[in-house]
């Protein structure tokens, strides 16, 4: 059996790559999605505002993650291809093997060092 934080990187990935069969085998179908802009989304809603945004990224480095009770920190780092960079923390939850849930923490982006006032 593969750990979670095995698993959660494996959607990184997926996502970086634009693998979307990986991600759409892994959610839960009762999937729910939350960040700033997003209020418990569910998995087609996910798909239809979240995916096709991968694009716009030109990196993505899990820099630290971490597993405790069943759940998976990430905190990790995006480049877009504009050259804007921030950082976001994740909390993924599980039911078994599936992904039932993320919450997403945005960090500060930066442009050039310095600070730059993020959009949607």
């Amino acid at each position: 059996m593969t750990g979670k934080t095995d698993l959660v990187r494996s959607y990184f990935e997926a996502y970086r790559t634009g693998d979307r069969s990986v991600v759409e085998a892994a959610l839960a179908q009762d999937f729910t999605f939350t960040s700033p802009y997003d209020d418990a989304i569910d998995r087609n809603a996910y798909f239809e505002r979240c995916w096709p945004s991968r694009d716009l990224f030109r990196s993505i480095e899990v820099e630290r993650i971490c597993e405790q009770g069943g759940d998976v920190f990430v905190l990790y780092r995006c480049e877009t291809r504009d050259g804007n960079a921030f950082r976001n923390m994740e909390l993924h939850r599980f039911r078994g093997d599936r992904l039932l849930g993320v919450e997403v923490f945005f960090g500060a982006t930066r442009k050039d060092g310095v600070f730059a006032p993020q959009r949607r």
